[in-house]
């Protein structure tokens, strides 16, 4: 039997609408209207609600003291559970720069279990790493960086089933040009990170196809008047997206606010970068083989570099709020359909449309998240 959800307001795929009825048929969304159609239907009542398409995270290590690099199916369905209590819906598991032995055994668990967890779903592999730059290394291990291989991809590929999805590198290193090609040949979304490249280098990256800034600002060459960098190139290259991580440590917000002036709001993607001590409390933890501590809100190394965060993407979209950098309607985009975009996995997700799968949440109007819905079953309640 159909049902309906009523709420005060529904960010569209096309537009905002509201009050009114959104049919959920068969785990689909149905048609939006103002009246409801089906006088006898079941109606789900969220009054004074704010109903939004689920997050999409597309760059994430881990969640609930767990890691993508535990190379654990039952760590990998904790994260998928979790991330349910931050709103999202879809994500791309994202490794980290390790040995290849270590990666290859990650993207076949990944692989062979991706279909299998029971929280949000994952779309695909974000493989960070390992064709990096050691002056922008971040929390990112130099010992096993090197350049691009074509060879490793292929194999990655096929241990995964074919669901890598994305994959990062630092576009100056010997090959990359070549590796670009063949990535997005194979429907590989190819992003550019940790990476010390000039303009022109970036430009040259994109133009064989790279199509993604990774956490924009973080771990790239700065902006400079005679030499715009990555930054530069984040900000200026045609019909690429740029994430950026918006907890206030990564970031400042007069920065996020600039760059999403540049970009444009439909160009810029809210990930969170998010590691194993994502909700969990402040204390000692690993990144990969690092150590790391969380205290006052940021994870970070032993140097004092920040050590990817602990973000959860509902609270993106209401920093950037109450930052007054975006709208509400902007702020959901940029953390639901953009992501989606980037990685070319907006027919699946990302979007309250017809005939779409009805994974939404349900927000107050200070954007605080009430419930998270799969396939039209609530699965969160807060």
């Amino acid at each position: 039997m159909n049902k309906f959800i009523f709420a005060e307001k529904f960010f569209l795929e096309a537009m905002v609408a509201g009050p009114g009825f959104l049919e959920i048929r068969d785990g689909k969304f149905g048609a939006f209207s103002k009246n409801l159609p089906n006088e006898s239907a079941e109606i789900i009542d969220y009054t004074g609600k704010w109903i939004a398409p689920g997050l999409v995270d597309t760059h994430i290590h881990g969640f609930k003291n767990h890691d993508i690099m535990d190379h654990d199916v039952e760590g990998l369905n904790v994260i998928s559970e979790g991330l349910l209590s931050c709103g999202v819906t879809s994500f791309l598991p994202t490794t980290l720069t390790s040995s290849t032995e270590l990666l290859n055994q990650v993207v076949e668990m990944i692989g062979a279990n991706f279909t299998k967890v029971k929280g949000a779903k994952i779309k695909g592999i974000f493989l960070e790493g390992p064709f990096f730059t050691e002056k922008h290394k971040g929390a990112q291990n130099t010992k096993y960086f090197g350049d691009p291989s074509i060879d490793k991809l292929k194999k990655w590929q096929e241990l995964s089933n074919h669901s890598i999805k994305k994959i990062a590198l630092a576009p100056e290193r010997k090959g990359a040009a070549e590796f670009i090609e063949y990535a997005v040949r194979e429907e590989i979304t190819v992003a550019l990170a940790h990476s010390d490249a000039t303009y022109e280098e970036a430009k040259q990256a994109v133009e064989k196809g790279a199509s993604i800034f990774v956490h924009t600002f973080n771990g790239m060459s700065g902006l400079h008047h005679r030499e715009p960098g990555m930054v530069g190139a984040a900000m200026n290259l045609k019909d690429v997206f740029a994430e950026i991580i918006c907890d206030g440590h990564h970031v400042h917000p007069a920065a996020a606010n600039i760059l999403m002036n540049c970009r444009g709001r439909k160009k810029t993607v809210m990930v969170t970068d998010c590691m194993m001590a994502g909700g969990m409390p402040e204390g000692h933890y690993q990144l990969g083989e690092f150590p790391v501590e969380v205290k006052n809100g940021a994870a970070r190394l032993e140097s004092g570099s920040l050590a990817g965060s602990i973000l959860q993407l509902k609270d993106a979209v209401k920093n950037v709020v109450e930052w007054g950098i975006a709208t509400p309607a902007e702020a959901i985009y940029m953390a639901s359909t953009a992501p989606a975009k980037s990685v070319q996995i907006d027919d699946e997700c990302g979007k309250i449309a017809e005939g779409c799968a009805a994974d939404f949440i349900v927000l107050t109007p200070v954007l605080d998240l009430t419930a998270t819905y799969l396939d039209g079953v609530c699965r969160y309640q807060a």
